[in-house]
C-alpha cells in the first residue's frame, strides 16, 4: 500500500499591515514606510515595507531609532479593524483548498493539504494557486513554503520573500537540514544561537552529530526539540482549532512612570476594567488558574509576576505589581499589563466541536 505524504503549506502575507496602507493610499507606493506609533520619543515600529528595511529598519524597533536610520521614513497609524477584514478575506480564501487550517496570526497560517487532489496533489502548484486568488481578490502578495512537515514549511516560506514560494520534498529534507543555520530554526533566538555558536554548533548538520542527551545537558527540554528538528523529525499536526490559555491586557505608558501610586492608579482604574470586559466570555465556559503583572522598565527590560488565583482580585494584583517592581530596583516604567490564565476545561459542546 502507497503510504500518504504529508504536505504543509506556510502562508506568510509579506509585510502585511504596512502593504494594506500603501494599498488603500497609492501615494505611499515606492516609497519607505512603516506602521507604528508616530510619536518619536514613545513610538514603536510594529512593521515596515522593504524599501524601509533596506535602511536597517525592522518590527519592534523604537520609532526614534527608526527614524535615525531612514529620516525619509513615513510612519502611519495601524488600522486594526480593516487588516482584521482582509485576514478574513484570506481565511475564506484558505478554506476553498482545504478545511485543515491553522491560523499563527492574521497575516499567516498553516494548511495541510496532504489529502488534496487538486492539481494531481501537487501543493506547490496548489500554494501558487492560492497565492494568486489572494493577489486577485485583496491586491496584496504573500509567499508561501512548501513541506512535508511543519517547521519547514515555515522556514521556506520566507526564503523567497516577497511575493515567493520555495519548496522542500522530503527527498530535500535532510540535505536542507544540512546546510541550515541554526538560527533560522523557530526557538532558536539570540541567546540561544550564541551558545550554540559556542559550542561550535552553526548548522543543522553539526547537531546532527551530537548527542541528544548533550544538547539536553546545556538546553533542557529545548534540546531535544533541536534535536528532532535536525533529524528532520517534526510530528506536529496542523492544529484547527486552538485553545486560549491566557487574557491580558496593558499599556505603553505615556511617560515612563516611578510613583507607586500613579501605577496603582492605572492598574486599578484603566487595566482592571478592560480585564474584566475581555475575560466575561472566556470565564462563561472556563476557569481561571492563575493572575498576572507585567512589567516593562526604561531600559525595555520584562518582568512579569504571577500566582494561582481562580478570582481576578485587586488586593493580589497590586502585591504582584509590588513584587515585579521591587526586580527593578528602582527604574521607572513603560508598560503595565495584567493578565489571568485559563484552564483547558471547556464547555461539553466545545469538547464535542473539537474532538470532529
Amino acid at each position: 500500500m502507497k503510504q500518504t505524504v504529508t504536505k504543509i503549506i506556510h502562508i506568510d502575507m509579506d509585510a502585511f499591515f504596512v502593504s494594506v496602507e500603501i494599498r488603500d493610499n497609492p501615494a505611499l507606493q515606492g516609497k519607505p514606510v512603516a506602521v507604528g506609533g508616530k510619536s518619536s520619543r514613545r513610538g514603536v515600529i510594529s512593521t515596515c515595507n522593504y524599501i524601509a528595511r533596506q535602511y536597517g529598519v525592522s518590527s519592534a524597533m523604537a520609532t526614534s531609532i527608526a527614524l535615525q536610520k531612514c529620516p525619509e521614513l513615513i510612519v502611519v497609524p495601524g488600522r486594526m479593524d480593516v487588516y482584521k477584514q482582509v485576514s478574513v478575506q484570506i481565511r475564506d480564501i484558505f478554506a476553498k483548498y482545504t478545511d485543515k487550517i491553522e491560523p499563527l496570526s492574521l497575516d499567516e497560517a498553516f494548511l495541510d493539504l496532504t489529502l488534496s487532489t487538486l492539481h494531481h496533489g501537487s501543493a506547490t502548484l496548489t500554494a501558487k494557486q492560492i497565492l494568486e486568488e489572494i493577489y486577485q481578490t485583496t491586491s496584496l502578495t504573500a509567499s508561501a513554503g512548501i513541506a512535508p512537515i511543519k517547521f519547514l514549511a515555515k522556514i521556506a516560506s520566507d526564503l523567497n520573500k516577497p511575493n515567493g514560494m520555495y519548496t522542500i520534498t522530503p527527498n530535500d529534507v535532510l540535505p536542507f537540514i544540512e546546510q541550515l543555520p541554526l538560527k533560522k530554526i523557530p526557538g532558536v533566538g539570540k541567546v540561544t544561537s550564541e551558545k550554540l555558536t559556542r559550542l561550535g554548533l552553526l548548522t543543522g548538520g553539526d547537531v546532527r552529530q551530537c548527542e541528544q542527551s548533550m544538547l539536553m545537558q546545556h538546553f533542557g527540554k529545548f534540546g531535544r526539540v533541536l534535536w528532532e528538528r535536525c533529524q528532520g523529525i517534526d510530528n506536529r499536526e496542523v492544529v484547527v482549532s486552538r485553545i486560549r490559555k491566557s487574557v491580558g491586557v496593558e499599556r505603553t505608558l505615556s511617560e515612563n512612570v516611578s510613583d507607586l501610586g500613579v501605577m496603582r492608579d492605572i492598574l486599578l482604574n484603566k487595566l482592571l476594567p478592560e480585564l474584566h470586559r475581555r475575560s466575561e466570555s472566556h470565564l462563561q465556559s472556563r476557569q481561571m488558574n492563575k493572575l498576572g503583572v507585567k512589567v516593562k522598565f526604561d531600559d525595555f527590560t520584562l518582568t512579569t509576576k504571577e500566582q494561582k488565583s481562580t478570582e481576578i482580585d485587586p488586593n493580589v494584583l497590586t502585591h504582584l505589581l509590588d513584587e515585579a517592581l521591587d526586580r527593578g530596583a528602582g527604574k521607572t516604567v513603560r508598560l503595565l499589563g495584567v493578565h489571568i490564565g485559563l484552564t483547558e476545561q471547556v464547555e461539553d459542546n466545545q469538547q464535542l466541536s473539537l474532538s470532529l
